[in-house]
């Protein structure tokens, strides 16, 4: 048996069924593109689904790929095995071959057993299979065609031998082979509970159904083969350990759990504590780090929330090997290191990986510990309630809010005599994962089947507008109609035109779609939007301005030139503001979301604070340099992994194919498929409009460019003009004449409350309704518009006017729909009278709360229509 590292492994799979006349495809980002099913990419076929249901073809029929795997929700969910058993990760690299109604059982078959047997040169004693109990075909390419003995080949029911991805979708029998481990790992039944001997390693899938949300199976159109074999898996056996996280996968980040705590890893004693934590931490690292690379980052909702929930989890674990500070980022380098080679993406991603794991890991310290002191205050409660248990509501709310373990919790619970009430927290938690499963569903950009369709029946369209704006032999290949193919769309319908070439840019990488026109013997159809439902389909939508549309015509269509120049220009523009935000704060900058606009420019960029107006400004300087030098812009065609070891950045939430562009431009290297202008110069000048927030460690630049950029500053330039006349100011004396009358406005209405404030004293006993009970004077009223401060100050002229008295006067703001009041008590007689008391009762009537002293005390409240009844109730108190 060879030994071989993991790289090794995964170019000789990759390699060996490429010699098959499979192709090779690039793993897909593990963030699932158009399936709304599915919150990561969980198998390796995730990419192919629409091939296996028939609604998408591929230029070929056999497949080879190494997917990036991420388990924690649904059907297959692992997280709380991770770290206890030798073979369960999170985050796993999925070897697979694929035949889409190419071949089927028997050379699926014959292939896993030579590329095991010949190529990797594992004993045939050592490897043994089982098949789907009612799969006879399967049985007996095992036996009469490899040769494998009866007793080798052992027959499984459904939950061991028929495979789905999920709920729903593709499905079918499989055949899995194991490799024996050897008789010192014991003698038990294979696939039992027990079975430590026969390790799993390849899972043969021969899909031939479908599964409804019903449940009910459909055959597919073509029979298909989906294998999957763990890297970590194999690299186990080809290494010679007894568990993956001995594999050269995760030695080194065991090695740095051991370096970074001073604890000792003990691959002998499996479920001691600190082997464990080492494991977890070791596994969530990987898996970190490779769904930030793709573009995840933490949150409260959705895919950032498992990302912020197993962050947090390695953090704990770290904790309980003596690891107080923030230690994952360090790993991340570990994690890039082993893993640049088949993802060099990682590379250009790692700094801001790190200041993004640090970051959370700061919060999460600070947040565990605020956790600990509202425990106590819990805890505390409960006792003076009389109870001893700590209740699901509660329990949940400290994970939820502040990550706090529920076996932390209840830990410290039995310390203190108290129980949990697990029941409730988990039907908490399950309605939680129940609106996170809603909120990424309705992320998740859903394709029609009309569009994958027409895909597998019509031509690639070609797109020429780099080079073009306008061409005159574009032929109608399909039109559509409210989600359906059509032959003839007529004058005033709104439909969708599919041509074979055109210099329409479809909306896609932030950039929006182009709008034009079409037009043919007869008719003129207005471009309103371009988009691209399905990859190499580019659609045209609008509406017939006259005439009628037909298929197979042939049309001449033209993009709006202006239009397509701001956009141009604002695209571009985006790359020299990247660049610059690069160059200026660093390079954990990355380009996080953008919307190229003919208007204006919307960029979202990673960072952790805001830009002060110095960094703006330093920022805008800098990319209207780089205009003003007025070098080429450059288009490089190149392989994806060349580009990205040149330096080129890549987008996180893009998708790339092997071969990529790069545009170079000034400062700017970046992998995009956008328009571009030809030189920096033809940008004109760029003006950063707003600098804000978007989520925790992104911020949002919005910005114009070009003509847009010029009428901005026309704009300002007569708004300034304007103000110094009104002013009779020069350009440098507006602020300080502003701040002057500014000045002026706040003495002068601090004069007109004062002698609003004075005349309401002089008028006081006018104002008030006075009553007289038991030789007490009971006055209200109320006024408009004045300060708590005030109010006290009229409270008390009021009462020293009227002797024994209780008085209550409300200020009423219309505008904010606000009530202010006081109750004030003469001294003598608040040893029977608590104005406290009296607001505590009233202040609910008008929509607030309130208290204070026995002689003067104040409320508020946000119903000042309720104030007669409030009045009502104060009289009532005597």
């Amino acid at each position: 048996m060879k030994f071989l590292t993991s790289n090794q492994i995964r170019e000789s799979f990759l390699q060996y069924f490429e010699k098959k006349g499979h192709t090779r495809v690039k793993s897909a980002s593990i963030i699932p593109d158009t399936d709304s099913t599915l919150l990561f990419v969980n198998a390796g076929m995730v990419p192919f689904k629409n091939v296996f249901l028939g609604l998408e073809e591929r230029p070929y029929k056999r497949a080879v790929s190494c997917q990036k795997v991420f388990r924690v929700s649904g059907k297959h969910n692992d997280l709380d095995n991770v770290g206890y058993t030798p073979r369960h990760h999170t985050f796993f690299e999925m070897l697979g071959n694929f035949s889409f109604g190419d071949y089927f059982k028997k050379e699926a078959i014959q292939f896993a057993w030579e590329y095991l047997t010949e190529v990797l040169e594992i004993p045939e004693e050592r490897l043994l299979v089982s098949v789907f109990e009612k799969d006879d075909e399967a049985y007996e390419i095992w036996n009469k065609v490899i040769g494998l003995p009866e007793e080798k080949i052992h027959r499984l029911g459904v939950e061991d031998n028929f495979w789905s991805m999920g709920e729903t979708g593709p499905c079918g029998p499989c055949s899995e082979i194991y490799y024996d481990r050897g008789e010192s790992f014991g003698n038990p039944k294979l696939g039992s509970p027990e079975d430590n001997r026969y390790l799993e390693i390849w899972n043969l899938v021969f899909m031939q159904y479908n599964r409804d949300e019903d449940g009910r199976l459909t055959p597919l159109p073509k029979p298909n083969i989906d294998t999957g074999m763990g890297l970590e898996r194999i690299a186990s056996v080809l290494q010679g350990v007894n568990s993956n996280y001995e594999t050269d996968l995760f030695m080194p980040l065991i090695e740095f759990a051991q370096s970074v705590s001073g604890k000792s890893y003990d691959p002998e004693n499996p479920r001691s504590e600190d082997t464990v934590a080492m494991r977890v931490i070791a596994d969530h690292l990987r898996a970190i780090t490779f769904l930030i690379s793709d573009g995840v980052f933490p949150s409260n909702e959705g895919r950032g929330y498992v990302l912020r929930r197993i962050l947090r989890r390695a953090l704990r674990y770290g904790m309980e090997l003596g690891i107080e500070r923030p230690f994952l980022f360090e790993g991340v380098d570990v994690v890039v290191d082993m893993m640049k080679e088949p993802y060099p993406e990682l590379l250009g991603n790692k700094n801001f990986i790190k200041s993004l794991v640090k970051s959370e890991e700061e919060k999460f310290i600070k947040t565990l510990k605020r956790g600990l002191e509202i425990l106590q205050d819990i805890i505390k409660k409960a006792k003076k309630e009389g109870r001893k248990h700590i209740t699901g509501e509660e329990a949940f709310v400290l994970y939820d809010t502040y990550g706090f373990p529920v076996d932390l919790l209840e830990d410290i619970a039995r310390d203190n005599d108290f129980s949990v009430d697990i029941a409730e927290y988990k039907e908490l938690l399950e309605k939680q994962k129940e609106r996170a499963r809603a909120s990424w569903k309705s992320q998740a950009r859903e394709v029609k089947p009309v569009y994958l369709k027409l895909k597998n029946k019509i031509p690639e369209n070609r797109f020429v507008g780099y080079e073009k704006l306008e061409v005159i032999d574009a032929q109608i290949l399909a039109l559509l109609k409210d989600d359906r193919e059509v032959d003839i769309l007529h004058e005033g319908e709104v439909g969708e035109i599919i041509l074979d070439l055109t210099p329409f840019y479809p909306e896609k990488g932030g950039q929006v779609g182009d709008r034009g026109i079409i037009e043919g013997d007869g008719f003129l159809f207005d471009v309103i939007d371009t988009k691209t439902p399905v990859e190499e389909m580019i659609v045209h939508v609008g509406k017939v301005l006259y005439g009628s549309v037909r298929k197979g015509q042939i049309v001449s269509a033209k993009v709006d030139k202006e239009r397509r120049h701001d956009i141009m220009r604002h695209h571009t523009a985006t790359h020299l503001l990247h660049a610059a935000l690069r160059n200026l704060l660093g390079d954990h900058v990355k380009q996080a979301g953008s919307l190229v606009h003919p208007d204006y420019l919307r960029f979202d960029f990673t960072h952790f604070e805001s830009l002060t107006e110095e960094d703006i400004k330093r920022v805008e300087e800098l990319v209207n340099e780089e205009i003003m030098k007025n070098e080429p812009v450059v288009c490089e065609e190149m392989p994806y992994d060349e580009a990205i070891k040149s330096g080129a950045i890549a987008i996180f939430d893009e998708k790339y194919g092997d071969t990529v562009r790069v545009i170079s431009a000034g400062i700017s290297t970046e992998l995009c498929g956008g328009t571009h202008v030809s030189r920096t110069g033809d940008i004109g000048y760029f003006k950063i409009l707003s600098e804000t927030a978007v989520a925790s460690g992104t911020r949002r630049i919005e910005a114009v460019a070009g003509r847009k950029a010029v009428e901005k500053g026309l704009r300002e330039h007569f708004l300034i003009e304007n103000i110094k006349r009104t002013l009779t100011a020069k350009e440098d004396e507006i602020i300080e004449k502003i701040e002057l009358l500014k000045l002026k406005l706040k003495e002068s209405q601090r004069e007109i409350e004062r002698i609003k404030k004075k005349s309401i004293v002089d008028r006081i006993t006018d104002i008030l309704t006075v009553e007289e009970k038991d030789g007490i004077k009971i006055a209200y009223g109320s006024v408009e518009n004045l300060q708590p401060n005030d109010l006290r100050d009229l409270a008390d002229v009021a009462r020293s006017k009227l002797g024994r008295s209780v008085v209550m006067i409300a200020s009423v703001d219309k505008e904010k729909n606000k009530v202010n009041f006081i109750v004030a008590v003469s001294k003598e007689l608040t040893d029977r009278i608590k104005a406290g008391e009296i607001v505590k009762r009233v202040a609910p009537v008008l929509g607030g709360k309130g208290g204070g002293r026995p002689d003067m005390a104040q409320g508020g409240g946000t119903k000042p229509s309720n104030l007669k009844e409030a009045f009502d109730i104060f009289r009532k108190e005597f």
